[in-house]
């Protein structure tokens, strides 16, 4: 015999990540994981750590100068990195 509710596994997915609370993590590995695509190879290669705690991203960087950039364009940079994600993940970023 067959089933007859049969669902699409995308929602099965989905279902499970909202019970288990599962999706603000994900939303955060999305925001890491965007971190290059968002600022390039070059960035990236100056990034040692990047960590995000209570919707604050920390970011570890090995030059100045490009801390003193990034620190310039802050609101433009936290504005691209959620807009990756399609939702507000993190309210600041903390260059270090």
């Amino acid at each position: 015999m067959r089933r007859q509710n049969t669902e699409k596994i995308d929602d099965v997915i989905k279902q499970i990540f909202q019970q288990q609370n599962l999706q603000p993590k994900l939303d955060e590995v999305d925001i890491l994981q965007s971190w290059e695509t968002v600022l390039g190879p070059t960035v990236k290669k100056y990034t040692s750590d990047l960590v995000i705690k209570d919707k604050v991203l920390y970011v570890k960087l090995s030059s100045s100068v490009l801390r003193n950039e990034l620190m310039m364009s802050k609101s433009r940079l936290l504005q691209a990195l959620n807009d990756t994600v399609g939702k507000e993940v993190i309210t600041d970023i903390v260059l270090r």
